[in-house]
């Protein structure tokens, strides 16, 4: 992946750093202002001592006293930017590391299902959480490896005042360590990509690891999953030894070429003192120079750290090269809730999951989906309310295709109940209710449409049942499998404006609770368009009509009843049943 969008994003990320940031420079610069102003104060007051030491002592000593105030001052200047310096950086750090994560997490929420065919859902939390906290410490580095270029040119400037000469010898050894410092930010920037995606993989491995923690204890596989969740080890700590050797090389060339510098100065100081050329105080302040400008060398660590966020932000950067779905600005006309599809194929990971499938949902009936597993019934279901968008063909709700109705008008007209719902929201009544519109008056019909879809998802007994009923912490709320499926459908019945779509929502629950909430969607709920992916030959007799699906396609369509007289359609039941 090439470089340079993820430099651009860490540009605009030290950008977010606000005004601390442009504290953090301000400290950086005064400091290193002050620290070029350091070696200059203290050889004038040699010279000072130098001059005066035939002289009588407190006259001798009035010679010297401005120049150590100076430079007493001075230190205490430093020091006083070194300390702000730490507060800006970590606030700058901090806002650069905030503006990131929200980028990232609501692209990613944007993006929604898309994103997982993509990344792994470890891979998503390692890059939202590790990887935006190495690149939002990107300000200080920048900053930092930046102002000290200062003290480096000051020194070359201050030296060529005192001598051309040492200025020479100061610019030839500054050359290496430059050097240095590009090769080890280009071989750093390399070693840290392997070592953050073998920490991806092995944080990916243990979500999924973490989810079916029941049964690797039931099967007393803890050992072999441990093995294979810590696979990437090898990688890691190769990746992680490599950028240890990386640094140490260049922590030991930068450690030969400094002090062989330091003394090449001194030597042609010394040499330039001996010729009467220089002073001892000038000598002084050069060596004190040739310090600063070799301090160039202590940018490998901000150096190390800015290849770090280098290689966090190409890692963000995959995330964001995911597209969301762009929504159109066309509002629904009044209608039923018909649902039409025209030719669709769905593809994913190059595998044709629906291919040609052409289908009309009457408004206001309800279809349910069958098929064996693998046939495409949760695909159908995710295209048809647009949580994926096809590959080929259009999807039409009242005519209009999903692609061109705005975002919000799509969300309020369709409903999604899942197998494994997922609950959102402090309380019950909020789960049921997430999603619902907003306005002066939208707790109160939230509530109301909660509790009525809650009563038409047979939820609302359990709930009242509850000391604090619909007021429950969703985290503190005993439920069961069927228990919270039936909330996700009360959900699902709440947000449903024209279309429900229900992916295998019924699967946990009981016989008797199955047929009430069918009667509920041939009853109360019969105003909506229903797309219902069955298992039980119970919700498809119930349908107006049902759509047989085989490997991706559409096989028939008709009633159940119909449909009944195909011994290939009841053995799709058996299958489920043996399943």
């Amino acid at each position: 992946m090439s470089s340079r969008p993820a430099d651009l994003l860490i540009a605009r990320a030290v950008r977010r750093g606000g005004p601390w940031l442009a504290a953090l420079a301000a400290t950086a610069l005064l400091g290193a202002a002050a620290d070029l102003l350091l070696p200059a104060a203290l050889g004038s007051a040699v010279d000072a001592v130098v001059r005066t030491q035939a002289r009588a002592g407190a006259e001798a000593g009035s010679g010297f006293t401005g120049p150590l105030t100076t430079a007493a001052l001075l230190v205490a200047l430093v020091v006083a930017c070194d300390a702000l310096g730490v507060l800006a950086a970590g606030v700058s750090g901090a806002r650069a590391a905030r503006w990131l994560r929200s980028r990232v997490v609501a692209h990613t929420l944007s993006v929604g299902a898309g994103v997982t065919r993509h990344f792994t859902p470890g891979e998503i939390v390692t890059r939202a959480g590790v990887n935006v906290e190495e690149a939002g410490r990107t300000p200080e580095a920048v900053v930092t490896a930046a102002t000290l270029i200062v003290p480096a040119a000051g020194s070359v400037v201050a030296l060529a005042l005192i001598d051309p000469w040492l200025a020479v010898t100061l610019v030839a050894g500054l050359l290496l360590i430059v050097a240095v410092l590009r090769a080890f930010m280009r071989r750093t920037t390399a070693a840290s990509g392997g070592y953050q995606q073998a920490q991806g993989e092995i944080a990916a491995m243990l979500v999924g690891a973490l989810a079916g923690a029941r049964t690797i204890t039931a099967a007393g596989t803890e050992d072999r999953e441990a093995a294979r969740v810590l696979a990437p080890l090898p990688r890691l700590r190769a990746h992680g030894l490599a950028l240890w050797r990386l640094q140490a090389r260049a922590g030991v060339q930068a450690a030969v070429v400094v002090p062989l510098l330091e003394i090449a100065v001194l030597a042609v100081g010394g040499l330039r003192l001996s010729a009467g050329g220089l002073t001892v105080g000038e000598l002084l302040a050069a060596a004190r120079y040739v310090v600063l400008g070799a301090g160039l060398g202590s940018a490998l660590g901000y150096a190390a750290r800015i290849a770090r966020a280098r290689s966090a932000a190409q890692r963000l950067e995959q995330l964001f090269a995911v597209p969301p779905p762009a929504y159109g600005d066309r509002p629904l006309p009044p209608g039923s809730g018909t649902l039409e599809l025209r030719d669709v194929t769905v593809r994913a990971d190059g595998v044709r999951l629906l291919s040609g499938v052409s289908l009309v949902v009457p408004g206001g009936t309800c279809t349910a989906v069958v098929g064996r597993s693998g046939a495409g019934k949760s695909s159908l279901a995710a295209v048809a309310g647009r949580l994926v968008d096809p590959e080929r063909g259009a999807v039409l709700l009242d005519g209009v295709p999903l692609r061109e109705i705005g975002r919000e008008p799509l969300r309020r007209a369709v409903g999604y109940a899942f197998e494994r719902p997922a609950l959102f929201g402090e309380t019950l009544g909020e789960a049921v209710a997430f999603g619902l519109g907003a306005g002066d008056d939208a707790g109160e019909r939230s509530g109301d449409a909660a509790r009525a879809a809650a009563t038409a998802a047979r939820a609302d007994a359990f709930i009242r049942r509850l000391p604090l009923g619909y007021a429950t912490p969703v985290g503190e709320a005993p439920m069961s499998g069927g228990e919270i499926q039936r909330v996700g459908l009360a959900r699902a019945f709440a947000q449903a404006g024209r279309l429900l779509i229900l992916d295998d929502a019924m699967s946990s629950l009981d016989t008797v609770t199955e047929r009430q909430i069918g009667r509920a969607l041939t009853g109360s709920l019969s105003d909506r368009t229903r797309l219902v992916v069955a298992h039980r030959v119970t919700t498809a007799a119930q349908a107006d009509q049902v759509v047989w699906l085989e490997n991706g396609r559409v096989r028939a369509t008709g009633t159940h009843e119909r449909l009944w007289d195909d011994p290939g359609y009841r053995a799709v039941f058996r299958a489920e049943e043996a399943s």
